[in-house]
């Protein structure tokens, strides 16, 4: 059986609830044990597809088509297990679960309402799929207090009656902050926070305490005495010089070790080696590089959460730092003088997805900028779209290429994706549909072209699977145009109707892809995408 770990998190948001269960999942898989992590979250979407990068950063998408929340992400590349999706849900989920039940008669007239309905279904999420797992890790969205979460916590009240407390573990993350004007770090706000949880049926068992300065013992003692833990489960949690340094600080306060000995287990050492050289790598590199990422919501780093992990992976693949550059796509729109200015410095330049017709123009200037100065170019989804809609115009001779995505267009050289194959048959979409759950998601597969870079990158594969989210796709009735103009067609769908991938065989390094290999990446396993772009960065930094 499955034993439960609920992740709460009290005081303030962005605490690191998701990187906490990310690196305890990986502790306790380098003591050998099985464990998947899963998140609930409070908002009333049905996914985070339809909502702004800037609302909630970027959108994570699974193997099997699930848009999910970017802590599916750290699950991920910390732990190396597939999310799926049944590892997020939502309050809107939910709902609109218990209310197609509704409607069909299932609940046989009685009245639905949140106990039991909801904190069923709920429920029901959290045990789904368990039987070969040793742990299951859940992480609870927002913070205790929220009305949106309430019925979550009472789920776990129930959940930890019914499996019992040999079973279950709820590990509170919480803010101990300090006051700089008084020198001292303050343990209210956490005692506050642990009551308001008790007073919800919920006693933590482990406290988590995010704080700027060593937490005295004296203070340890006054948190447990107050929120009735034992001293030892009041665990420090200081800021780390990097999300990869996480796991070994948290390994160092015994984190892992007092989740076992809640448990009444005896685990093996874990065998962090792993670890070692990740932080190592990161932390020692023997060169740098800088990469300019011309996007649309540079504002937010969160916006491009993966994208930004995957070329650090490219970095310790490397051995080198990668100096990230978000450079706003809108700013290159007019003015030649400043796109010089800003990617001359530039080793290698990514353009990455993103949905709309704003900062376009300026995508398109930085991938023909990359182009006529030979500097490696790497596009993303709508990075791959801009570098065709670039090449049309300037290689191909169409000067009036451009995307339906922007408006009415007489030569359109990306068009929105009407049907394509999936694992369950012919999938079709209509421009007038709604937005969300609409788009071509998940893993899909792309025949490589023999002799290609791309197909040398895979290690010589001739077939590939990587996981889409674009409603838009190149046309390829525009094929012979682009490849006359020196783009390639070098990636295909199986059935040789949708473009996966682009090249370009006499630049250095000149890469277009429809999907988003930025999911897939991982610091023990970098993408080799990544990996051979921060290569070819490195290239040209020692050419400068």
């Amino acid at each position: 059986m499955a034993r439960y770990i609920f992740i709460t998190g009290g005081v303030v948001s962005s605490l690191g609830k998701g990187l906490m269960a990310a690196s305890l999942g990986a502790l306790l898989q380098a003591r050998g044990y099985k464990v998947r992590i899963r998140k609930f979250d409070p908002y009333l979407n049905v996914d985070p597809g339809t909502m702004s990068p800037y609302q909630h950063g970027e959108v994570y998408v699974t193997d099997d088509g699930a848009e999910t929340d970017l802590d599916l992400g750290h699950y991920e590349r910390f732990t190396g297990v597939s999310a799926r999706q049944s590892d997020n849900v939502t309050s809107g989920r939910i709902y609109q679960q218990i209310i197609a039940r509704e409607r069909r008669g299932d609940y046989l007239g009685a009245t639905v309402q949140v106990i039991p309905h909801v904190t069923d279904a709920i429920k029901e999420f959290a045990l789904a799929d368990a039987d070969d797992l040793d742990f299951v890790l859940c992480e609870i969205g927002g913070t205790v207090g929220d009305i949106e979460s309430l019925p979550f916590i009472e789920a776990i009240r129930q959940l930890r009656n019914e499996l019992g407390p040999d079973n279950t573990a709820v590990v509170h993350v919480t803010l101990v902050p300090y006051i700089s004007a008084a020198g001292e770090l303050k343990t209210k706000p956490t005692q506050h926070s642990v009551r308001e949880l008790t007073s919800l049926g919920v006693q933590p068992d482990l406290l988590l305490c995010r704080c700027e300065h060593e937490l005295p013992a004296s203070e340890r003692a006054k948190i447990a005495l107050f929120c009735n833990v034992r001293p030892e489960a009041v665990i420090q949690a200081l800021d780390a010089s990097s999300i990869y340094a996480v796991p070994l600080q948290y390994h160092g306060e015994g984190l892992d070790e007092q989740v076992l000995r809640h448990f009444h287990l005896e685990g093996p050492s874990p065998d962090l080696t792993r670890w070692d050289d990740i932080l190592d790598r990161h932390q020692n590199p023997e060169g740098e590089v800088t990469i300019g990422v011309v996007g649309k919501y540079v504002g937010l780093p969160d916006a491009y959460k993966s994208l930004n992990e995957a070329l650090v992976h490219g970095g310790m693949a490397n051995r080198v730092k990668v100096n990230i550059r978000w450079l706003d796509a809108e700013l290159f729109e007019q003015d030649d003088a400043e796109i010089a200015a800003q990617l001359e410095p530039m080793h290698g330049i990514l353009v990455p997805g993103g949905f709309g017709e704003r900062g376009s123009e300026g995508k398109i200037a930085s991938v023909r900028f990359a182009r006529e100065r030979k500097v490696p170019f790497f596009g993303i989804c709508l990075g791959m779209q801009m570098a065709c809609i670039e090449g049309a115009r300037n290689t191909a001779g169409i000067a009036a290429a451009s995307s339906t995505e922007f408006g009415e267009t007489t030569e359109p050289v990306v068009g929105i994706i009407t049907e394509w194959m999936s694992k369950e048959g012919l999938q079709q979409r209509s421009a007038e549909g709604d937005l969300g759950g609409t788009m071509r998601v998940g893993a899909y597969e792309a025949k490589l072209s023999g002799n290609s870079h791309i197909s040398r990158i895979y290690g010589g594969a001739t077939e590939i699977s990587e996981r889409h989210r674009h409603r838009y796709e190149v046309n390829s009735a525009y094929r012979d145009a682009l490849e006359n103009g020196g783009l390639v067609f070098s990636g295909m769908s199986p059935d040789g109707l949708l473009p996966e991938i682009v090249e370009r065989p006499d630049h250095p390094w000149f890469i277009g892809v429809q999907f988003h290999p930025e999911l897939k990446s991982k610091p023990f396993d970098p993408h080799p995408l990544f990996r051979d772009f921060i290569a070819a960065a490195l290239q040209q930094a020692r050419l400068v």
